[in-house]
C-alpha cells in the first residue's frame, strides 16, 4: 500500500511543475509580446524600477550625487526642436530632465504621454538661469515665461545612455 501511494505523491508532484513551467512559459510570452524603439545603446527592459521609486532615491540625494539606474516613467516633455532632451514624471509632483548621453542620440518629438526605459545616471543638478531659459525655449515657451526665470534651480536630472520607448 505505500509504494501506491508514494507512487501517486510523486506523479502528482510532478505534474504540478509541469503545470507551473506551462504557466511560467506564457507569462513570458506574454511580456516579449511588449514592443520596443531602441535609441542610444542597446539595453534591456528587466530590473527597471517604477518612477516612484526613482523619486525616493532623488528625495536622498544632494547636489552632485549621482547613482546608476534604470527606470520606467511616462514621458511629459519632449525636445520639440529635435528630441535632444525630455521631461519625465516622477508620479510625486516633480520631473526629471533626461538628456541623452554625449549627445549621441534623440528621441521622437512626439512621445509626450507614452512610457520608457531609461538606463544611465541618475544626479541632482543645479540648473543656470541661462540654462532653464535655454530649455524653456525649446519646450515653446512664451516670451514672457521665459522671462519670469530669474533664479537657478535644483533639479533632478539623468543622463541616458538608452531608451526604450514601449510601443
Amino acid at each position: 500500500m505505500k509504494p501506491i501511494t508514494l507512487l501517486i505523491i510523486c506523479v502528482l508532484l510532478l505534474n504540478s511543475c509541469k503545470n507551473k513551467t506551462q504557466e511560467t512559459d506564457k507569462m513570458t510570452e506574454k511580456v516579449e509580446q511588449i514592443a520596443y524603439a531602441s535609441f542610444g545603446n542597446e539595453i534591456i527592459a528587466d530590473d527597471a524600477i517604477a518612477s516612484s521609486s526613482m523619486a525616493e532615491h532623488y528625495k536622498s540625494m544632494q547636489v552632485g550625487d549621482s547613482i546608476n539606474s534604470k527606470m520606467i516613467a511616462k514621458v511629459n516633455n519632449v525636445c520639440q526642436a529635435k528630441g535632444c532632451w525630455m521631461k519625465l514624471d516622477l508620479e510625486d509632483g516633480n520631473e526629471v530632465m533626461v538628456k541623452f548621453k554625449d549627445y549621441g542620440f534623440f528621441v521622437p518629438k512626439d512621445i509626450a504621454g507614452k512610457q520608457v526605459i531609461v538606463n544611465g545616471k541618475a544626479f541632482v543638478n543645479e540648473v543656470s538661469v541661462d540654462e532653464q531659459r535655454h530649455y524653456a525655449e525649446d519646450a515653446g515657451k512664451t516670451k514672457e515665461e521665459i522671462a519670469k526665470i530669474k533664479a537657478p534651480k535644483k533639479t533632478y536630472s539623468f543622463e541616458a545612455d538608452g531608451v526604450l520607448l514601449i510601443q
